[in-house]
């Protein structure tokens, strides 16, 4: 007997395995691009830290390195930087030490005499940073708006020249915008220096004058030329609270 035209019709285990088996080959197809994606993929690189710009201040007494907090006062460094890339400092001294207090300077000449700065800039006390040893603040007048190329060290923890409130100057405080990364003891040693009157101060003016001979800004080339253009004559000083054991600071400096 013929069996031409037979159809012959697969077993049961077979039609029952059939969809299972193409089943497992779409997942394999699938999963089979995924791995090699995987494996030919480059591994994404974390963001780059930016890292704090840093001053250097080369004083006739030493060397003070400073790092600047451009995400809590960027006002007030962006004024201080323009300041160092201008060369302003450069000559300048530091005019005022107060033992157990602080040490001012940023704009009078080696005679004494204040250089023109640019316009006051916004005050950045409220922003959480307090005065404690070693940090850098803006110094002002009873304005706290009135900052310009000024600046002290807190030679200890000066916590009652922070921001308190927004009534009056003295609630106001002082915006720290950096801190001494290197060379305190340098700032210690002018801070004890021997201090008397001189030109227009009535007293505290450090003796030998501390000369600031150069402000540079790590990694960056050296300006070509000082500026000292604005329109300010002279910068207030710091206005202290009137508790303050030391005595308070006139305008002169």
């Amino acid at each position: 007997m013929s069996h031409r035209g037979r159809v012959s019709c697969p077993d049961a285990k077979t039609t029952l395995l059939m969809p299972m088996f193409k089943s497992l080959l779409c997942t394999a197809l699938l999963i089979l691009p995924l791995t090699l994606a995987a494996q030919t993929a480059k591994p994404v690189p974390a963001p780059a830290t930016v890292a704090a710009p840093q001053v250097l201040l080369h004083t006739s007494q030493g060397d003070i390195t400073l790092e600047l907090y451009p995400d809590k006062a960027p006002k007030s460094v962006a004024n201080f930087l323009q300041y160092v890339r201008d060369g302003f400092y450069d000559g300048t001294v530091l005019h005022r030490a107060i033992p157990g207090y602080l040490l001012q300077g940023g704009l009078y000449t080696r005679d004494l005499q204040p250089k023109r700065t640019r316009p006051a800039v916004a005050s950045e006390a409220d922003n959480g940073v307090s005065n404690v040893r070693g940090t850098v603040a803006v110094a002002r007048g009873a304005d706290p708006n009135s900052g310009t190329s000024q600046f002290f060290f807190n030679l200890v923890d000066n916590r009652r020249l922070d921001f308190v409130g927004n009534q009056s100057g003295l609630t106001w405080g002082y915006a720290v915008f950096a801190k001494v990364i290197k060379g305190m003891d340098v700032v210690d040693k002018i801070a004890m220096l021997p201090t008397h009157a001189l030109g227009p101060f009535s007293g505290d003016v450090p003796t030998p004058l501390v000369l600031i001979e150069s402000a540079r800004v790590v990694g960056e080339e050296a300006p070509a030329a000082a500026a000292s253009t604005g329109s300010a004559a002279k910068s207030p000083a710091i206005v202290v609270p009137p508790k303050h054991s030391k005595k308070t600071p006139t305008n002169q400096g």
